[in-house]
């Protein structure tokens, strides 16, 4: 699987005040912390407290590629942000990400193309959040279909389905999931499939939980990749261990020391 760490977002206190007086020590132990916990990339996001995200988006992809060459995902809502930030990715960088809003896509697919980066696809649009499995596919299809257009790669797609709190959304868990699933179908090749871990479980008492049972079950529908918490090391031994039981790694005694040090 692979993991791309949620912690250095502008969201998080510690990280917006980093942000805020240029504190690289912070950001770069938090993103060397999620390597050796895990991580495959990084995603970077400034954060809605951010007064000037064109430039903020530089100097967090600057701070932390002097510390690790992981991927860097660039998060934002606002392609202006995230074009700030293509500018300064040494390595080959993610999209995160364009919603199936026609004018959203066609920019952000663009941007792609250009700077040969992968793709993050959300299945919301101006209309809302999708409320079953059949919105979900419909919006799925719009972006691969827009992709295909545009002559940018399939393999390259990421469609995430929208994880939605479980505390407030539990009749649509087993759509979100099967959604994984049926998203693999649209074309041939087959775009990837991703989820925000986290939001499963936000605003819920037992937090580590929830994310590890739904990322177990995520990964038996066909899971491709997760933004994730690589800290919590028993959310990342039962990604691990979910793989291992699907046949995806070879089992030794020792099988999470030496997925780890692969």
């Amino acid at each position: 699987m692979f993991i791309i760490g949620e912690l250095i977002n502008g969201m998080y206190q510690n990280i917006g005040r980093a942000i805020k007086e240029h504190d690289k020590a912070v950001i770069q132990k938090c993103a060397l912390q999620q390597v050796q916990a895990g991580a495959d990339a990084l995603d970077v996001n400034c954060g809605p407290a951010s007064r000037e995200p064109l430039s903020d988006i530089q100097w967090l992809v600057e701070t932390i590629q002097e510390v690790t060459d992981k991927p860097l995902a660039l998060d934002s809502s606002k392609p202006k942000v995230i074009e700030s930030g293509l500018k300064v990715i040494k390595n080959r960088p993610i999209i995160n990400s364009t919603t199936a809003d026609p004018e959203k896509l066609e920019i952000l697919v663009a941007l792609a193309k250009q700077y040969k980066a992968r793709l993050i696809g959300i299945t919301i649009s101006s209309k809302g959040i999708p409320q079953n499995k059949d919105q979900r596919l419909e919006l799925a299809a719009v972006i691969v279909a827009t992709c295909v257009d545009n002559d940018f790669n399939v393999e390259d797609l990421y469609l995430d389905p929208i994880v939605l709190p479980v505390n407030v959304a539990q009749a649509q868990m087993k759509d979100i999931l099967e959604s994984i699933r049926e998203f693999k179908i649209i074309s041939q090749p087959s775009p990837k499939t991703i989820v925000g871990l986290s939001n499963v479980s936000q605003g819920s008492c037992v937090r580590s939980l929830i994310n590890r049972t739904f990322l177990t079950m995520a990964v038996a529908y066909g899971l491709d990749a997760a933004i994730l918490d690589p800290a919590d090391k028993e959310l990342m031994d039962a990604a691990i261990t979910s793989e291992l039981i699907l046949n995806k790694q070879i089992y030794c005694d020792s099988y999470l020391e030496a997925y780890r040090k692969k």
